[in-house]
């Protein structure tokens, strides 16, 4: 997707310009945050979202916290980060990056020696996280384009790509590199209910490229599969733990369907979106609002009174995923043995 970038730092008036996610595909607006309660807000209503995306939205807020501050004294300067830091991580409990993009920039902040130097380092690092997911993505996508045939059909689920990083994409930029290279790539997206990320978001931006995609309902993905229409199956991810991965609801049964099937089920995510400290156990799933499954605008599509559990995230566990492409390298199974080359920073085997 060509630029402007999905989210990005403006030095001439010290503020976050992003798309807003929300209004796509029927209009096409960018945004200005000016606080830091602006961009939680902006987080919150997915107005920002996707998980390289968040982490860059992290790093931005806490350079916004820095240089919106009009403390000079260092002590309380550093309190002030700390609480836009808490504020920020609050709007979004699985997605690890957003946490992973504040904790960056703050601790370059925390060792400035004056209050002048560390809103310098925070925008001056908060830049540097947005240029490294470009580069990352990029490197991303030219191990996972190897993966597939000169002439093929995804399944895609969710929206991970240039809309949830800078720009490029993780899953999309796999398919972006695949198209690039002149593989005659196809690409099959599901719409991703509640929020329809996958027909509003994924298939704007594929068909803003002129790359070939069809929009299924959630629920015809299996039977696709079956009639043998999907080739491989390739999603982004959230959070990627010792056992599980993190990704958009729906992405599990996917799994399970790919795996019946024997179709490949490739995982694309930074090694910013791997939490090997923790297993599936740790993590919180967020749950959303009632309102996002009992209405479509202001249609009402569930009685009154009905409950609703609206889980925005499910966890697949390593047994069902075939590999996880990453800018270092491919990392296959057996997991445990990859995961080492992670936490190194070396590239993996393909």
């Amino acid at each position: 997707m060509p630029d402007p970038y999905t989210i990005a730092w403006d030095a001439e008036t010290e503020s976050i310009v992003y798309i807003d996610q929300t209004l796509l595909p029927g209009r096409y607006e960018q945004m200005r945050c000016t606080t830091v309660e602006d961009l939680a807000r902006a987080i919150r209503r997915l107005e920002v979202r996707g998980a390289p995306a968040l982490g860059i939205a992290g790093a931005m807020g806490v350079a916004l916290a820095a240089v919106r501050s009009t403390e000079t004294d260092l002590g309380r300067f550093l309190g002030e980060i700390r609480r836009a830091a808490d504020l920020l991580k609050s709007t979004r409990p699985t997605a690890v990056n957003l946490a992973w993009g504040i904790d960056r920039v703050a601790r370059k902040v925390a060792m400035a020696a004056s209050v002048a130097e560390a809103k310098a380092i925070a925008v001056a690092e908060a830049n540097a996280v947005a240029e490294e997911d470009e580069l990352t993505c990029r490197r991303l996508g030219a191990f996972g384009e190897e993966l597939f045939p000169a002439e093929c059909t995804v399944l895609t689920h969710c929206n991970a790509g240039a809309l949830a990083c800078r720009c490029w994409g993780t899953a999309l930029g796999m398919i972006r590199s695949a198209v690039a290279a002149g593989k005659n790539v196809r690409v099959i997206a599901c719409e991703t209910r509640p929020l329809n990320q996958g027909s509003r978001l994924t298939c704007w931006e594929l068909a803003r490229d002129k790359i070939d995609v069809t929009l299924i309902p959630d629920s015809s993905a299996a039977y696709l599969m079956r009639k043998g229409k999907i080739d491989l199956v390739i999603v982004g991810a959230d959070r990627i733990t010792r056992d599980a991965v993190f990704n958009k609801i729906g992405t599990y049964m996917h799994a399970v369907s790919a795996h019946h099937h024997g179709i490949p089920f490739y995982v694309a995510a930074p090694v910013s979106t791997f939490d090997l400290a923790r297993t599936e156990k740790d993590i919180t799933v967020e749950e959303r609002d009632r309102a996002e499954l009992a209405y479509c605008g202001e249609r009402m599509l569930a009685p009154d009174g009905v409950n609703v559990l609206n889980y925005a995230f499910d966890a697949t566990p390593l047994d069902l995923v075939d590999a996880i492409i990453t800018e270092i390298g491919v990392l296959r199974p057996p997991y445990a043995e990859s995961f080492r080359l992670v936490g190194k920073g070396e590239g993996a085997q393909r």
